[in-house]
Formats: C-alpha cells, structure tokens, sequence
C-alpha cells in the first residue's frame, strides 16, 4: 500500500513523469479557417522548392506547438500536424487549435522524402520568420526561441506567412 501511495505521489508531483506524447496527424481541412470557425491558424508557406529544380517530390510538414518552453520544438510534443505533398511556391494549410493562447508553427521540408534530414537539400521555416542560418533551419539544431516564433490566437482565425528557407 505505501509503494502505490509513493508511485502516485511521484506521478502528481512530476516527478516521475510519463513520456510526451505527440499530437495528431491531421488533415488539412481548409474550411476550419473559414470566418467564425477559429481558433485556428491559417498557415501561408512561401517559397515550396523543387527537387534540384527538376520535380516536387517528397513530404512538407507542419506543426503546432503550445507557447511554452518546455514544448517548443520538443521532440514528440507538437499538438497537431499536417503532411502534403509538395506543390511549387505557395501553399495554405489550416491548423486549428484546442483554445485561444500563445503558439508557434514549424515547417519542414523532407525535398526528396527519404525521412531523414537532409542538410544540403532539405528546407524549413517557423512562425514570425525569425532569421537564423539555413543550417541551423535544416538541421534542426536551430537558435530559434520561442520568443522569435510565439504569436496570439483568440476565438478567430489567425493567419501567418512563413517564408521557406532551404540551404
């Protein structure tokens, strides 16, 4: 009896905390940015590259973060994402969120969806476009705070651009 009454007091207190879950793989339903249908971010990435100009192939990721530090770019605690196959220049994705509050978007772009990261290939960007070096982007070893990337949602639609940046 007192090892469970110490497991759960370890559980509560976060000391003994359960591995991060990732959020969900979600569609991308354009017509939760319609008016009246937030809170939810309309994504503009600009700038989708080619592979070596030849073809569009491979996986561009999205991803939403809660604003908090201990989420931000944490591997496994994104809230959702949505996956597309690339289409040149421009693309418009919307990502709804659980409630009004502080969040932050990251893009990537696996050029040539091999599912690895690519450095000389790959591409990336966040919300605010924060300027950083594009390996940094790439890489994901990126100096990016969340600061730099964080912007407000109320009941509405929000909409951000974020510019790709590739190596």
């Amino acid at each position: 009896m007192k090892k469970t009454i110490f497991l759960s007091g370890l559980i509560v207190t976060g000391l003994f905390a359960l591995p991060a879950q990732a959020g969900d793989v979600i569609s991308n339903d354009m017509s939760k940015c319609d008016a009246g249908q937030g809170p939810s971010v309309l994504v503009i990435v600009r700038g989708v590259r080619a592979n070596n100009g030849k073809k569009l192939d491979g996986k561009v990721r999205v991803q939403t973060y809660n604003g908090t530090k201990q989420d931000w770019l944490k591997r496994g605690r994104w809230l959702s994402r949505v996956e597309s196959l690339p289409i040149p220049g421009t693309m418009r994705f919307c990502m709804p969120v659980p409630k009004p509050g502080n969040y932050a978007v990251a893009v990537r772009h696996d050029i040539n969806g091999n599912g690895k990261t690519d450095i000389n290939n790959d591409g990336g960007g966040f919300s605010n476009n924060p300027k950083l070096s594009n390996f940094r982007v790439i890489t994901g070893r990126t100096a990016v705070k969340l600061s730099s990337a964080q912007f407000h949602i109320g009941t509405d639609v929000k909409q951000i651009v974020i510019d790709m940046k590739y190596r």
